[in-house]
């Protein structure tokens, strides 16, 4: 399906250049609106944002866009994209609507939907948008306008619903934690949660000035957590990024987990505990490594493609619960609709106190595979799929790699670029196809 607007994760882009600018923003939320009314009538929505400097001028356009279409607005101020979902649901509200671009720097910014059950909304509901976008503007009159305040207990309410995903027994006590919020959205949310479950609690990425975020701090940048759990001598590290959706864990050797082992944890948490775990949901990303050890044990793996959203669509489709992104994009479906970093996180914490080892033994014998991820920026206009040298390249790197690795080649739905990666048992093998194979792709 193809969309003018919307990617993998809703409108994402750079501050000031369309479609990331107010006057697209007040067409948005008036598009939004109309395609709300044509289903629930009076609506209201739940805004919420992260840090960036450009919320505010995001949020103001889209809320007058709102209420030009008759919508009502609640606005939350700075709260984690999950935490938008939860409260969307809880609240029995219309819309949940994210103003964030995730782990991208403050240039950036985008807005992303959440429908009236705390999920990401599909393509068709996109296309629908886009749709309306095209059509003039049908305000309605004075009186039926929309009206806008803000949720002053938004935090409060997604703090506890974060612990009340684990059970009263858990305790966090005699753990010391570091804490980086990325400057993003959880500075406010993550260290409390933790430090209300009874851990020490140390805070980087928790001061945000509205163009610090995630800049060199967050999951994207875990070498600031790295240092920090050494220097404090905590037990684990936490990382979220700049919505606070993805997670990254840290441990007191400074070994990072990503979400490809973090997952398998939480698998392999549930089945020491004798729950169902009828199958796991990953990514063309996902590791082969995580698929094997997961084979050994009679869970089957099944690989949506990237993008969490896609995840979760699986999910719902097959019953299952457990799925997610190496980028550290988790999905715990009893406990939470859609990816929670702060939610996944206490899970592993929970795993790790249950099963009274670290992080390390519980994954014992599980080795990920190397892999190797080049960008490419293409010439304008190119179109990688007809690119017969990609193609052959592509093809001499498989033969390379016989059953000891595999390619994917694939465009970003966040940045105009092509991601190739090479995954092998034999890294320099891996490095040597990607490099080859971006080389092509690059020359067009």
């Amino acid at each position: 399906m193809s969309r003018t607007y919307f990617g993998t994760d809703g409108i994402r882009g750079t501050v000031g250049q369309p479609p990331i600018t107010p006057d697209f923003m007040l067409r948005l939320g008036h598009a939004v609106g109309q395609v709300l009314r044509r289903t629930s009538g009076r609506a209201t929505v739940l805004i919420g944002k992260d840090t960036r400097i450009s919320g505010y001028m995001l949020e103001s356009s889209l809320e007058a866009g709102f209420a030009s279409a008759g919508i009502d607005v609640l606005l939350s101020g700075p709260l984690p994209t999950p935490g938008v979902a939860y409260l969307t649901r809880a609240l029995r509200l219309d819309l949940g609507v994210v103003i964030s671009a995730s782990h991208n720097p403050y240039a950036d910014n985008g807005v992303k939907f959440f429908s009236a059950g705390g999920e990401k909304l599909p393509d068709e509901w996109e296309a629908e948008v886009e749709a309306e976008l095209m059509n003039p503007p049908r305000w309605v009159d004075s009186a039926s306008l929309g009206k806008a305040r803000r949720l002053e207990d938004a935090r409060g309410r997604y703090i506890e619903f974060c612990k009340s995903t684990v059970p009263h027994s858990l305790s966090l006590k005699g753990m010391k934690i570091v804490v980086d919020a990325a400057h993003g959205a959880a500075y406010h949310v993550a260290p409390d949660v933790f430090h209300e479950l009874g851990a020490a609690v140390v805070t980087i990425g928790c001061s945000p000035d509205g163009v610090n975020i995630n800049a060199g701090v967050g999951a994207t940048s875990p070498q600031a957590l790295v240092a920090a759990v050494a220097q404090h001598r905590a037990d684990y590290g936490i990382a979220l990024d700049g919505d606070a959706d993805r997670l990254q864990i840290v441990d007191a050797q400074g070994r990072l987990y990503n979400g490809d082992e973090l997952l398998y944890v939480l698998a392999a948490d549930r089945l020491a505990l004798q729950r169902p775990v009828p199958g796991v949901v990953g990514t063309l990303m996902t590791n082969i490594a995580i698929e094997q050890a997961l084979a050994r044990r009679g869970v089957p793996l099944v690989r949506a493609k990237v993008g969490d959203r896609y995840v979760l669509e699986e999910l719902s489709a097959r019953g299952w619960q457990l799925g997610g992104e190496s980028s550290g994009h988790l999905l715990v479906l009893d406990r939470h609709t859609t990816g929670d970093g702060i939610v996944s996180a206490l899970q592993v914490m929970q795993a790790v106190r249950r099963g009274g080892v670290t992080l390390d033994r519980l994954l014992e014998g599980v080795t990920l595979y190397p892999q190797t991820m080049i960008n490419v920026r293409l010439p304008e206009g190119s179109d990688w799929t007809r690119n017969a040298a990609l193609a052959d390249a592509r093809q001499n790197a498989e033969r390379a790699l016989g059953d000891a690795g595999r390619v994917l080649i694939r465009a970003s739905g966040t940045e105009p670029v092509l991601r190739v990666m090479v995954e092998a048992r034999d890294a320099t093998l891996g490095r040597r196809c990607a490099q080859q194979m971006a080389e092509v792709a690059a020359a067009g």
